[in-house]
């Protein structure tokens, strides 16, 4: 078996997770139906939010410029990466120069992206994450398996356990009591850090503003405490003014936690001034990291998400594995674009295989990102990146032949299905049916029906055309 199906049988197997996903993506998918209930003009808001996340992709360059320009001017240190190396190397450098022993860091899954903890861990300085699900994570020595939900795969009683094996206090599934163990923990920390580290949620072009929306203080204080704030921002994640920051803001909330908007949003404007609260210099990190080969490709469209997580909560195929089986930081049907994109199709080939198609991702999308076109895409091309087996080489093309022979295709089709019925009434069709071994060990094999829909169709008297 390859890697990814590796892990995929191995989260199919832990019934614990199955039921963890279950519980939260249905809780998260209904939180954003009620929601988006309240927000009136929705879909032209969703339509609007597209169209100018398009027009800023399209000039990016030029835009980019400009956002260096506005946080210049506001007294921002804006740095360029071309990759996570440089990005982390980077931040590094801005420790030494700042004398920086201890990091405390907001969610951020650019961060991730690069592995910026552990570069921060080999340079002998300490970082701590201070989003409750991040340091939960952390704890574990694990990573993220949602974009919004980072610990969307564990019980409470795992959390439980958890702390109580790393930070030996009492056992308790309570989520107050464990919320109140990590505050407590944490407190300390944030008054002791030196640096600050977060991501960013937007960059607004015309005012030079950095947002960040959360939902614990932890933001807050990670941003104001310590004397140097560091932010890493993907080069695509720009607006182009407060009233776009408005409308993504909006959307963001609805489609990632079904709030109508996050507890605490921040924008930030550069380094105190005079009597302020704040840190004494803000330094902006503008990460690549293999964005600028996607502007430039088909899959240019993917650079428009805004990390909501919606699309994860809705596809069957995450809702079944979880974020752990896709192998890397972005899961679901976007990770499925996002990794092959940013880190190559011949590695990640099988990411946009793990997908039915069925159209839920771009619907509750909040900008209608066209997920199924672009992984039909990636499809398109897994042959000449990869090595398909001969066998499954010469299925395809005996599929391609017949599917464009009407006639063929029917009578085919008919015959395979009254085969099955036959086995299926002689008790042959079972979890690990044969010639279907690889197929139905995770999956049930359906009896077909008697008869096709286009056969009952007809019977009703329906037209085909």
């Amino acid at each position: 078996m390859s890697q990814f199906t590796d892990r995929v049988v191995h989260a199919l197997d832990d019934h614990k997770l199955s039921g963890a996903l279950k519980n939260a993506t249905n809780l998260l998918w209904a939180r954003r139906l009620s929601a988006f209930s309240s927000l009136e003009n929705a879909e032209a808001i969703r339509d609007i939010a597209r169209n100018s996340k398009i027009e800023i992709l399209q000039d990016l360059g030029e835009n980019l410029l400009k956002f260096e320009k506005r946080l210049k001017e506001n007294g921002c240190h804006v740095h360029w990466a071309i990759d996570g190396e440089e990005a982390n190397n980077t931040v590094v450098e801005i420790a030494q120069k700042h004398a920086v022993k201890k990091i405390v860091k907001a969610k951020s899954m650019l961060s991730e992206e690069i592995h910026l903890n552990e570069a921060l861990m080999a340079a002998d300085l300490r970082v701590v994450e201070t989003d409750l699900g991040e340091y939960i994570v952390q704890l574990a020595d694990d990573h993220p398996s949602h974009i919004i939900v980072p610990i969307i795969h564990l019980t409470r009683e795992d959390v439980g356990q958890l702390m109580h094996d790393r930070l030996s206090v009492p056992f308790s599934d309570e989520p107050e009591t464990l919320a109140g163990i990590a505050r407590e923990k944490l407190r300390q920390e944030f008054l002791d850090a030196d640096m600050g580290i977060t991501g960013a949620n937007f960059g607004v072009v015309e005012t030079g503003s950095i947002c960040l929306v959360t939902n614990e203080g932890n933001g807050r204080m990670v941003t104001t405490l310590p004397k140097v704030h560091v932010v890493l921002i993907g080069i695509e994640k720009l607006v182009a003014n407060l009233a776009d920051l408005d409308r993504y803001l909006k959307l963001l909330a609805r489609s990632a936690t079904g709030q109508k908007l996050t507890a605490y949003t921040t924008i930030i404007q550069g380094p105190r001034r005079g009597k302020e609260s704040g840190p004494e210099a803000v330094h902006v990190i503008l990460v690549d990291n293999g964005r600028s080969a996607i502007l430039g490709g088909d899959l240019a469209e993917s650079l428009a998400c805004i990390r909501c997580g919606a699309c994860l909560n809705v596809c069957p195929i995450y809702k079944n594995i979880g974020g752990h089986a896709y192998g890397d930081t972005y899961a679901g049907p976007i990770g499925s674009i996002i990794t092959p994109g940013l880190k190559g199709l011949s590695t990640w080939h099988e990411l946009p295989a793990a997908s039915t198609l069925c159209g839920a991702c771009q619907e509750v999308c909040p900008v209608r990102i066209d997920i199924p076109r672009m992984l039909l895409k990636l499809r398109h091309n897994t042959p000449l990146k990869s090595k398909a087996s001969l066998g499954l080489q010469l299925a395809m093309m005996g599929f391609g032949v017949i599917a464009i022979m009407p006639k063929m295709y029917k009578g085919l089709t008919s015959l395979g299905r009254w085969f099955l019925r036959l086995l299926a009434a002689d008790g042959w069709i079972t979890s690990s049916f044969p010639p279907l071994r690889g197929w139905t060990k995770v999956r049930d094999l359906k009896t077909p029906a008697r008869k096709s829909f286009q056969e009952m169709w007809q019977d009703r008297g329906g037209n085909h055309e």
